[in-house]
């Protein structure tokens, strides 16, 4: 197996656990149609995979309402959703010792870039990563595929067989399992955030880590 010298993180439920923000967010945005929701535990399914899949999935939204409700959950996310957040404990010593062990770290996320690296400013995190990199403000480019090309290309990572074998992803949802698999990069999928060991392993996680530490420990060594 190649040395995985570069890693790339997705932002919430694996750097941070943003359950507060995003499901109030959602719970503002559904307002707006109409649609009251008290239990935000119910709203937990919206933390990680773009809005626009959710609001078709879970409330049947057009993709034109799905649009419009992204617009509307930024109103209430702007304003106090992105400060209604966490940092995981044992995250910042993880990434200071990836970074002593010379690995170049980046973030992919399916959040706006501009929200992305507000969030990593608060947590003072962004002296760990090389790179921040997420979605565009239009949602042009939000697919977990299309956000690492974005982030390899930005940094100027070639994306042949040789080179992709060096890289791996780190998510907590089934959907950074599969935009990793279909960029051709391998993936780790915690169980500290929002996904299930089910959900890990029904995607072929290459490698599941229960809680930050085992993530570190299994990043220093793959």
């Amino acid at each position: 197996m190649k040395r995985k010298n570069y890693i790339l993180f997705d932002l919430d439920g694996t750097l941070t656990d943003p359950k507060e923000g995003i499901t109030k967010s959602v719970q503002y945005a559904l307002r707006h149609y109409g649609i009251q929701v008290e239990d935000l535990d119910s709203l937990i399914p919206f933390i990680g995979p773009p809005l626009v899949d959710s609001y078709e999935k879970y409330y049947h939204f057009s993709p034109e309402q799905a649009l419009e409700g992204v617009y509307i959950y930024r109103e209430y996310f702007n304003e106090r959703g992105w400060l209604e957040n966490k940092e995981y404990a044992g995250i910042r010593e993880m990434l200071s010792a990836l970074r002593l062990a010379g690995k170049k770290l980046y973030v992919a996320t399916s959040k706006p870039e501009v929200f992305a690296k507000r969030i990593l400013e608060h947590f003072h995190m962004t002296e760990y990563f090389d790179s921040i990199g997420g979605a565009s403000e239009d949602i042009s480019r939000v697919r977990k595929a299309d956000v690492i090309r974005y982030v390899l290309e930005k940094n100027g990572i070639p994306q042949d067989e040789e080179t992709l074998a060096s890289i791996i992803m780190v998510g907590d949802r089934e959907h950074d399992v599969l935009g990793a698999r279909e960029c051709g990069i391998e993936c780790v999928g915690v169980l500290y955030g929002y996904g299930s060991r089910e959900e890990m392993e029904a995607c072929r996680a290459g490698y599941i880590a229960e809680n930050v530490e085992d993530l570190r420990d299994l990043l220093l060594r793959v």
